[in-house]
Formats: structure tokens, sequence, C-alpha cells
């Protein structure tokens, strides 16, 4: 069984803080610090609508942006990791399951089913933390993954491309692994 991070993995996009600067003329030393403390908010259950959340730094900023305008600007630079997608496919044919485990919101995962329909295609079950509670590296995020499935932490695999969560699913005994692409995937899932 595989577990994968979600963003930076099967889903990419170019740096929100970049966009904002080139975009809105934003630095990312004022985008940075919202960013870190909305996503403390909205990452968790029962969390306020992201734009609220997000609404008193746009009004700081002089941006006049809707609901709507804000949620497609962020969510439309992402797309799907094409070779993940592919690589996911030609392992489940060999039987491997893959879980997802994503430290994201109720919007963006809205999002996510409407625009990648790969998701219930390749994936047994996707865990957000907005759903959970349990935002990685909390260790209680993994062990969910692991108790709700029936899995083994030496018999699972963890990809993720923060090196705090990577050290914390080792803790475990998952055997986890920095993402450093599809082919370095396939390599360490095959070997395992």
């Amino acid at each position: 069984m595989v577990i994968f991070d979600l963003n930076g993995v099967f889903v990419l996009s170019p740096k929100l803080n970049e966009r904002y600067e080139k975009e809105f003329g934003v630095s990312a030393n004022e985008f940075l610090p919202a960013l870190k403390e909305v996503m403390a908010v909205i990452r968790q259950p029962q969390a306020p609508d992201a734009y609220n959340v997000w609404k008193p730094y746009l009004d700081k900023w002089g941006l006049n942006l809707s609901r709507e305008q804000f949620l497609e600007f962020w969510f439309s630079a992402e797309g799907g990791n094409e070779e993940m997608v592919a690589l996911a496919r030609e392992l489940k044919r060999k039987g491997f399951k893959f879980f997802i485990l994503s430290n994201n919101f109720r919007e963006r995962a809205e999002y996510y089913d409407q625009n990648f329909p790969f998701f219930t295609e390749l994936f047994e079950k996707i865990y957000y933390s907005w759903q959970t509670g349990f935002v990685k590296p909390d260790c209680r995020a993994f062990e969910l993954v692991l108790v709700e499935n029936h899995l083994k932490p030496e018999e699972t695999i963890f990809f993720d491309d923060s090196e705090k969560n990577i050290e914390v699913a080792k803790s475990l005994g998952i055997k986890a692994y920095i993402f450093g692409g599809a082919a370095e995937v396939k390599t360490k899932v095959i070997a395992e």
C-alpha cells in the first residue's frame, strides 16, 4: 500500500506567493505570513469559508476580488501531474492500492473533486485535514490511515515533499521517502 501527499505530487502548481507578487504586487514578505496564518485555520474541520478568512488580507492589500475570482485565481493554476497519474494507473493494474494524506481545505477539495476525475479512479480514499482534524506532521493523521485500512506500517510506503512529514511517518514504522518524481516512486514501490 502506498500513501501519497497530494500537492506537489499528484497536483502541481506554481507558488501562490509568486503569482500574487506578479499579478497584484503583494510581496512574499507580506503574503507568506498571511498564508501560514490562514492555512492554520482553514485546514481544520468546521473552518469558516476560506474567502472570509482571507478577506481582511485582501482588503489590506487593496484587492477587490469576489469569492469566485479569489478561488478561481488560486485553483485555476493547478494541474494534474500526468507522469504520476500514468504511473499510478500502471501500478494499480498490478494490484497496488493508493491513499492520499493531505493538509487541505474544503473549497480546494471541492475544486479537485470537480476538476480531477483521476482522484476517484486511482485512490482508495483521500484523507483531508479539514475532514479528519489531523494536520501533518501530527502522527494521528498517519495512524488514522493505517488503522482505518488495516495497513501494517512496515508494509506501507509514504511519499511527501516535506522532510518533517517523512520523519514522523518513519517514526511509526512506515517506509517514507521525499518525493523525487515518478521514476523514483516506481523504483521504490516495485523494490518494496
